[in-house]
């Protein structure tokens, strides 16, 4: 039987920690509980976890990447129309951390203090960039950019709403959650106008640019 390596540890371990993280926070104690529960030595474990809060949040967010692109297929977002796509690629997500929202909320008092902002960015950024290439999105220019940036936005914001929705199902969350995505699309919508209108504007530099070097 192969060895496991450490990072192979380090992700069952992640997937596994928020039953404890919900009573011991992202702590030591969590770690520990996990790695009984899982039957890996104590120290193997606390050595997966060296840095503290933060790495034990970071693979456990990436453990919900994983999960969620394994709920929702290519096969099954690309029937999808765009805006269909992104809500259920978060709707997922939700639905991934939903029996886990009191490791969440704990999790998120970590991510909200300054000296993490720089690491809670990245993270952001992480499944906005993972949710947008799941569905389809290939950009390369300024909208890669853009459209990581706001739904990165969009995410965070919903789920501070969702940590506190007592609501049937969610419904108050998945409410909120598609009015922010109406209003991804209508920037989208906008954003692709203006430059289309910009390209058939007159521009005096690309005008003299075309005498210089002719098409």
């Amino acid at each position: 039987m192969t060895e496991e390596t450490l990072d192979e540890t380090r992700a069952r371990l992640a997937a596994e920690l928020p039953q404890h993280a919900a009573f011991d926070g992202w702590s030591a104690m969590a770690v520990d509980a996990a790695a009984d529960a899982l039957g890996v030595t104590r120290s193997v474990a606390q050595l997966a976890f060296g840095g503290g809060a933060m790495p034990m949040i970071d693979a456990w967010f990436a453990t919900i990447d994983a999960a969620m692109l394994e709920k929702m297929t290519p096969d099954a977002l690309a029937v999808l129309k765009i805006r269909a796509r992104i809500a259920g690629l978060v709707e997922a997500r939700l639905d991934l951390l939903a029996p886990h929202k009191e490791a969440l909320r704990r999790a998120l008092s970590i991510l909200a203090l300054p000296q993490n902002v720089p690491a809670t960015t990245k993270l952001g950024w992480r499944a906005a960039d993972v949710m947008w290439r799941a569905a389809g999105d290939t950009a390369t220019d300024y909208n890669h950019y853009t459209k990581r940036a706001i739904l990165a936005g969009v995410y965070a914001a919903t789920l501070a709403v969702f940590v506190n929705d007592e609501s049937a199902e969610h419904a108050d969350t998945r409410a909120f959650l598609a009015r922010r995505i109406d209003g991804i699309m209508q920037f989208e919508k906008t954003k692709a106008r203006l430059v289309a209108q910009s390209d058939l504007a007159f521009s005096p530099a690309r005008f003299l640019g075309r005498l210089r070097y002719p098409v």
